[in-house]
């Protein structure tokens, strides 16, 4: 039974992942078209969803994005940020590693 309730909450994740992989794949076919502000809301509704059901990595990588956006970043180097943000949204794992994983590889972009 416990085994059912495994694969179920893992289907779950897979659909909510394919539904953010959908958003993002939108978001990155109109980024330069796009405002700022625009971006930062889709951003954060991708964030707030991964958030709810425990996405994490995928959460560490919005809020990076959302401050390479207030910091001026636009066009390529969103596509980037990006890049890593469906990374993040297709990860198997969830737990404090791989979020400080790709936090840490944001880092390395901020400071790239």
């Amino acid at each position: 039974m416990a085994q059912t309730a495994l694969h179920i909450d893992q289907r779950t994740i897979g659909q909510i992942q394919s539904e953010l992989v959908a958003r993002l794949g939108l978001l990155g076919t109109s980024v330069h078209a796009k405002r700022a502000d625009d971006l930062a809301i889709e951003i954060d509704a991708i964030r707030r969803i991964a958030h709810r059901h425990g996405l994490y990595p995928a959460v560490a990588v919005t809020q990076a994005l959302e401050s390479a956006l207030a910091r001026g970043e636009r066009g390529a180097l969103i596509q980037g940020w990006l890049s890593i943000l469906g990374d993040a949204i297709g990860s198997e794992r969830h737990d404090r590693d791989a979020c400080e994983t790709f936090a840490a590889a944001c880092s390395v972009r901020l400071s790239s």
